[in-house]
């Protein structure tokens, strides 16, 4: 019995020796490598849409361009004097119509172009100058809606160049899988996002020139407003002696 007691004295006292050992041994806490991060310039993500990103880059400037010049011209063309039509009827109830006619010739507005061309009909039956009217005011709609139908053009044909630059980056992509006999996510995805690039860049220049086309449409459609307004006003000035 005395000898299965030491027996077992023994194989406690290695259990006890093992076990503070292993409390004393420290593991290391295992290194987590970080991930391997790349930022980039706006020119070289622009760089790496390739080739087709120089007719995409013309065509936002050519609606940059276009906009900006619309705009203004647009925007000059609907300042219109409220007082104009008011100094002109003066005129006409003085029997003054050499002043009204100066004063619609030196006045820079469609309204102005408009009644002037109706003054220089004065004579005539009212529908020639009606005629006449509606003709300046065709002529001055057409003057602001230059260069429009371009803008709306590269709204549509932006996208386009951008879908093309990304297609022709996936052929190319599957072309060097072809050629390495080995698919890689770091092969297609490295390739994918530079062409990538050429859509956004589309979509960009179509979304600007689709909004600013529709935006200057809108800004026309209020000068001719006022434009047809100011012609009715104008027919009724001329038709007033006729009335009394």
């Amino acid at each position: 019995m005395s000898l299965i007691l030491q027996i077992q004295q023994i194989g406690a006292v290695t259990t006890d020796t093992l076990n503070h050992a292993t409390s004393q041994v420290v593991v290391p806490a295992t290194a987590v490598a970080p991930l391997p991060t790349h930022t980039f310039s706006l020119w070289e993500m622009v760089l790496s849409g390739g080739p087709i990103m120089i007719p995409i880059g013309l065509l936002s400037l050519a609606a940059v361009f276009i906009f900006f010049e619309r705009y203004f011209t647009i925007k000059k063309s609907s300042k219109i004097d409220t007082n104009f039509l008011n100094q002109i009827r003066d005129f006409m109830h003085q029997g003054n119509v050499d002043s009204a006619i100066s004063l619609s010739k030196n006045t820079d507005n469609p309204v102005a172009k408009m009644v002037h061309k109706g003054l220089l009909r004065l004579g005539k039956p009212v529908k020639d100058i009606e005629s006449a009217i509606e003709n300046v005011g065709k002529l001055e709609l057409y003057k602001m809606e230059k260069n429009l139908s371009l803008l709306g053009t590269i709204a549509g044909i932006a996208p386009m160049f951008g879908f093309l630059g990304t297609i022709f980056g996936v052929i190319k992509i599957f072309y060097n899988i072809s050629l390495a006999d080995n698919i890689s996510i770091g092969l297609i995805a490295g390739g994918l996002y530079e062409k990538m690039v050429t859509t956004a860049s589309g979509l960009m220049v179509g979304i600007f020139a689709y909004v600013g086309y529709h935006y200057l449409i809108i800004m026309i459609d209020r000068v001719v407003n006022k434009m047809e307004i100011n012609a009715i006003e104008f027919i009724d000035l001329l038709e007033e002696p006729a009335k009394k």
